[in-house]
């Protein structure tokens, strides 16, 4: 919806989004993914009943996206269920160039930390809306990881 502004500039006000560009920092990547709802908000938790997206509001995000990237750049499942990896016998065929590269990723950036493995089986991710979504239309942000996901899955809990 786009809002003329002083000095015939104008905004475009997000009045209904469902997705939106998110960064994984750690692994240096960014997809399109769904937002699936506000998980909590600094200000005000009112925002977090309507579901309003805001700057700095933590919401969940789909993590197929961010896993499908993952098993292709590294070779090797994320969160999938422990028990699901028996069945999983059949594999793709890759030529010994790409396990190569495969290989040398895995070892040289290692593993996911185990709080965000955990989201990942569940399906959805933390993240942080950066941008701001009421100005700017769009909704775009960042992965939560380390600390702060720890300080925002405690703040969540409560």
């Amino acid at each position: 919806h786009l809002v003329r502004t002083r000095g015939g500039n104008r905004k475009f006000r997000a009045l209904r989004l469902d997705s939106g560009n998110f960064s994984w920092g750690s692994e240096g990547i960014s997809r399109k993914t769904r937002v699936i709802a506000v998980a909590y908000h600094p200000s005000n938790n009112e925002l977090v009943r309507t579901n309003t997206l805001t700057k700095s509001a933590v919401v969940q995000i789909d993590a197929a996206p961010f896993r499908q990237w993952y098993e292709a750049h590294y070779g090797s499942a994320l969160g999938r269920r422990r028990q699901a990896k028996g069945a999983e016998a059949e594999e793709t065929k890759k030529s010994k160039s790409v396990e190569k590269k495969q290989e040398a990723r895995t070892k040289a950036s290692g593993k996911v930390e185990s709080a965000i493995e955990k989201q990942f089986e569940a399906g959805r991710l933390f993240a942080v809306v950066a941008s701001r979504p009421g100005q700017s239309g769009r909704v775009d942000g960042y992965i939560l990881e380390g600390d702060e996901l720890a300080f925002y899955q405690r703040a969540i809990r409560k």
